[in-house]
């Protein structure tokens, strides 16, 4: 969510006159993340939040969008997408996409306890359950088709140790992801990046998931793993504390219970998730786009967590 396209209050306030927002009144780039421009945008009728999508483009854009909708009349706390007067809810500004959704109380939980843990797994249990009949389809574009593309961009820069194991565990995942346990993991909607810093808290209470943008049609399972792996870990070593694990396993069991294969399926799918999103920092580290507000997240702690995957079984599903 670095800035790449600069906006000013001026371009917007010509732009939002399509949207049933009134005037726009304020207009805060947003500097974490790197890969759309995002901004809060303070308007009469409220507080919202504006992208534009400098990857995605017009015609991806309505899965996402879409998506949030369907979650969102379902009971899922995620924002909502706001339609312009033509019913659109992507509309070009500065040539690229854009959209608005409303903004979600709260802040993100940075030292989660497992209360919060429990409250992320019970919401990602029924975020799944409500994708289920979503009509639209689209796969996760950072999936393994994508770890082939991107690994051999990155090789040259890293040093032999580190490109044997992306090497070899990009090996493990495409072997995996051709067994029959990996053919019966159940599938759907996912958010893919559930991040601390994409879930809003007031106090304990859990107030909403968003940024949707790499959301695609993947296993449940590895939806779950890539939250483990953040929500559930040390940060400074990737060690996964059992008892965050178990309050967020356990809170989603209760709502949609595992399967035997996700049981089976469970330690690969840490390391895919770990995999994943080390294969994406060492991309954005090492060939970065320009941007204002940019600062490219450090790839070795994916790698770290990579590591202790494959070294340590983590606590199974149930």
């Amino acid at each position: 969510m670095a800035v790449f396209t600069p906006v000013s209050l001026e371009d917007v306030s010509q732009w939002i006159t399509q949207f049933p927002l009134g005037k726009a009144l304020e207009l805060k780039g947003i500097s974490s993340g790197i890969e759309n421009s995002n901004f809060f945008l303070t308007t009469e009728r409220g507080e919202y939040v504006l992208t534009i999508f400098e990857n995605l483009s017009f015609e991806q854009l309505p899965f996402y969008l879409q998506l949030m909708r369907h979650l969102a009349e379902r009971g899922v706390l995620v924002p909502a997408p706001i339609a312009n007067d033509q019913g659109e809810l992507v509309s070009a500004l500065h040539g690229k996409p854009a959209a608005i959704v409303s903004k979600l109380e709260g802040s993100s939980q940075m030292a989660p306890q497992p209360v919060h843990c429990a409250a992320v797994g019970a919401m990602l249990a029924n975020m799944h359950l409500a994708g289920r009949d979503y009509a639209l389809k689209q796969a996760n574009l950072r999936g393994l088709e994508w770890w082939h593309e991107t690994t051999p961009l990155v090789l040259p820069y890293i040093p032999e140790d580190k490109a044997h194991l992306l090497k070899a565990e990009v090996h493990y995942q495409e072997t995996f992801a051709a067994c029959q346990t990996y053919k019966q993991l159940p599938v759907g909607p996912v958010h893919a990046d559930l991040f601390r810093n994409n879930v809003m808290f007031d106090g304990e209470r859990l107030t909403g998931f968003f940024d949707f943008y790499f959301a695609g049609c993947d296993t449940w399972l590895f939806d779950v793993a890539v939250t483990v792996n953040d929500w559930c870990i040390d940060l400074d070593t990737g060690v996964l504390d059992e008892a965050r694990v178990r309050a967020l396993l356990d809170a989603y069991h209760a709502v949609r219970p595992f399967t035997e294969a996700e049981q089976h399926a469970w330690q690969a799918m840490l390391r895919a998730g770990a995999l994943r999103f080390w294969l994406s920092r060492l991309y954005d580290f090492y060939r970065p786009r320009e941007a204002e507000m940019l600062t490219p997240h450090d790839p070795g702690h994916f790698e770290r967590i990579l590591r202790e995957r494959i070294a340590k079984p983590a606590p199974g599903l149930f």
